[in-house]
């Protein structure tokens, strides 16, 4: 059944069979394996540690999961820094690596055949088909230089940053792609953070004692965002001062999209370092408003400012609607917004448990994500916090385990400790990436670590919970569907591939479904405006979805 774009409500309880079987009193166990080192991966994050403390060593670490080859396989880039102060790759340790997933938890190092070694100092990256030729491309962003890479085909890229118009410049933490305009084409928003330049860094910590550490960012100039229209030619508009976008300087540390007010047009959410984050409303007219202050992001319930790292914009409690939630440093906690109908959102961290569970920890990279298919989001946050000298001026760790916590019910609970022995490992955590690397239905995450091996963590949960993974091929939206709605009994979610900080997860729409047997209905909401319906869909596959010509 289809239908044109209009007030389309989602049922909460029609499927009583479905709900009945996902309502579970105690999450069901989640556990990870680090199978890196037996799964060829040997990548090991370069910053170029400095005795100067340059800000830009401490944010590397941008993970992606995508497609490459069209094999069916989800395959890991990761970027990687450079030498400082030339920000020049001029040694094989600072190359960008991508590598193919060959089955079974095996990969292989393809960077130089593909052509992505990169160039100059990298932070991070967003997958997507750009161009709706079938094959994902890949924009790497970061300091004073960002790239889009074109996937040929065949295993191999090509550099076409200037033939498509992409400026840089300045330092972006990141990037990420949607289509504002719902024209069918994915356009490029760009996350720019500081103002910065390698001669005479300042000085910060305790001369006395003689220990530098990373400066602040309160003493760096932040920089307006930047929004790149796609053609559909190849070639991209800078749009950001004519959207509204350019208008509002901030010091941005990730990007996540969501359409919020349920108004058809995807939205953006900008998590900020130490100032108040952006939500730019998207009017349907090209342009954005920001709204930050007015829907109740901008800052945390308390009103101060916090270290606002990655983020992930998602339903988290099944009630049909996209929430938000970050990252932050010790002290801070990891705020969560709840979106509420028509007033906006509020602070969610007490009742959802997760303030009593971060007030200690330090995060970069959050996914919400089923980890153990019984029907509700987790939360899985990568950790560690931003300066190496903390342990010198405050009760902090710089190097922390990751934490995964259990969701059900609108609630989290700690399942960090139950998760494996070596998810214990304290260790400089950045980016991460989501996707299920092996097939099996469940959601495995890729890790970067700074100086150390990157981690890939199996999920080896010991449930028999069913799943279902969609694969949207669109046809008057986008290629790959980013932008596109799906609703399953009571849970909801959509397409996306911008979540965590500098990462980029592109592998399709997971959902985790209890004891069932079959989703006998599934709605699918296209960017275009056409609805889809399924009804008696398997369960325990991977479902490849082609959007209706008309």
């Amino acid at each position: 059944m289809l239908r044109v774009r209009g007030s389309l409500v989602w049922p909460r309880c029609a499927l009583y069979l479905l709900a009945l079987a996902l309502c579970a009193e105690e999450p069901t166990p989640i556990r990870f394996r680090d199978a890196a080192s037996g799964a060829g991966i040997d990548f090991v994050l370069r910053n170029s540690a400095t005795a100067q403390k340059q800000i830009i060593e401490t944010m590397v670490g941008g993970v992606a999961a995508f497609d490459y080859d069209g094999d069916g396989l989800t395959d890991l880039f990761l970027a990687n820094g450079a030498a400082i102060p030339s920000l020049e790759k001029n040694a094989p340790r600072f190359h960008n690596r991508l590598y193919r997933n060959l089955g079974g938890m095996r990969f292989k190092d393809v960077t130089a055949e593909a052509g992505l070694t990169g160039e100059g100092y990298c932070h991070g990256v967003a997958a997507a088909d750009y161009d709706n030729d079938g094959r994902v491309d890949l924009f790497v962003s970061g300091v004073r230089g960002n790239r889009l890479y074109r996937n040929l085909g065949g295993g191999k890229f090509e550099d076409v940053t200037e033939k498509a118009g992409i400026k840089s410049g300045v330092w972006a933490i990141t990037g990420g792609w949607f289509d504002y305009d719902n024209d069918g084409r994915l356009d490029l928003f760009v996350a720019n953070y500081l103002k910065w330049s390698p001669e005479n860094p300042p000085f910060c910590g305790d001369p006395a004692k003689k220990i530098r550490s990373y400066c602040h960012p309160r003493l760096y100039e932040g920089l307006p965002n930047a929004l790149y229209r796609n053609r559909g030619d190849g070639t991209f508009e800078d749009v950001s001062a004519a959207s509204g976008i350019a208008a509002h300087v901030g010091k941005a540390m990730s990007v996540s999209f969501a359409d919020y007010d349920r108004d058809g047009f995807t939205d953006i959410f900008v998590t900020n370092d130490k100032i108040p984050s952006f939500l730019f409303r998207n009017r349907g007219d090209g342009r954005f408003a920001e709204a930050g202050l007015e829907m109740g992001v901008a800052l945390p319930g308390h009103g101060g400012e916090v270290s606002a790292m990655g983020s992930d914009f998602r339903d988290y409690d099944n009630d049909g609607l996209p929430d938000i939630v970050f990252a932050a440093l010790a002290g801070e906690t990891f705020p969560l917004f709840k979106n509420f109908p028509r007033i906006g959102f509020r602070d969610w961290g007490r009742r959802s448990g997760l303030d009593a569970l971060t007030i200690r920890r330090s995060g970069w990279s959050p996914g919400l994500f089923d980890f153990n298919n019984d029907g509700w989001k987790d939360l899985f946050v990568s950790n560690a916090h931003v300066n190496d000298t903390v342990e010198a001026f405050e009760a902090a760790r710089y190097k922390l385990a990751n934490s995964v916590f259990a969701g059900g019910g609108g609630r989290f609970q700690d399942h960090s400790s139950e998760a494996g022995g070596d998810f214990q490992v304290p260790r400089a955590h950045r980016g991460a990436v989501f996707a299920d690397f092996n097939n099996d239905g469940r959601i495995d995450v890729a890790v970067s670590v700074i100086g150390e091996t990157a981690e890939l963590w199996e999920n080896v949960s010991p449930n028999e919970n069913s799943w279902l993974i969609l694969k949207l091929e669109g046809v008057r939206s986008n290629r790959d569907g980013i932008g596109a709605e799906v609703r399953i009994g009571d849970q909801f979610n959509h397409m996306t591939s911008s979540a965590g900080y500098a990462s980029s997860s592109l592998f399709g729409v997971h959902f985790g479904l209890g004891q069932a047997k079959t989703a006998p209905r599934i709605e699918i909401r296209w960017p275009s405006g056409i609805e889809q319906v399924l009804t008696g869909v398997p369960l325990n596959q991977v479902l490849k979805v082609r959007e209706p010509e008309k």
